[in-house]
């Protein structure tokens, strides 16, 4: 078998591409050696073990997300520009199950890196919001609960949780936009001036 020299970035997209066709638990040594066409050992040049493995995987996705959502939402803002990145943040789960669900189990939450990238996206998410004149703390929880109904709505859709013979995609929509009317309608309810 000839000998490979790997660089760590095509070891991960290999075995990003391993956990989207198979799932992260067919990640393992042996099986991304034999996709390599390396031998196991050889592995140990790029990494630890299996444990280093995931974590890198996971922090791989993570900047893959981070790009996509960049990319997706530049030029926007307000309800527009989070309704993309909702919609970005889908496609990437169903383009990438595998490679997404490695950032939803990586060996330690809270590595440096995931906690630096976890923290510009929340950024990244505030700055969407900015012309919508939201109070600062409001629109961090307005951020976490996009987070939330987000990720459930990609875990629910990768487990095969819709099953009804209704448009998914349009069902994200009808959410955020739920979402954000609600969210909006509180905070400015909350903010109105009192009546003389």
């Amino acid at each position: 078998m000839a000998r490979t020299r790997l660089e760590i970035n095509h070891l991960l997209q290999v075995t990003a591409d391993l956990a989207d066709q198979n799932g992260l638990e067919a990640v393992t040594l042996t099986s991304l050696a034999e996709k390599l066409g390396i031998r196991a050992p050889s592995l140990y040049n790029h990494i630890e073990g299996l444990t280093d493995l995931r974590m890198k995987l996971a922090i791989y996705g993570f900047q893959q997300i981070y790009e996509v959502l960049i990319h997706a939402t530049d030029g926007q803002s307000g309800v527009p520009a989070i309704m993309t990145f909702g919609k970005a943040y889908l496609s990437f789960v169903r383009n990438h199950p595998g490679l997404y669900e490695a950032t939803t189990h990586a060996p330690n939450p809270q590595h440096p890196q995931i906690q630096e990238l976890g923290f510009t996206t929340v950024i990244h998410v505030l700055q969407l919001l900015q012309p919508l004149n939201i109070e600062s703390n409001t629109a961090v929880h307005i951020t976490r609960g996009l987070r939330s109904l987000l990720h459930g709505f990609a875990s629910l859709e990768q487990h095969k949780g819709f099953t009804l013979p209704l448009d998914v995609d349009h069902s994200i929509e009808v959410a955020i936009e739920s979402f954000l009317t609600g969210a909006l309608s509180l905070h400015t309810k909350n903010h109105r001036p009192p009546s003389p």
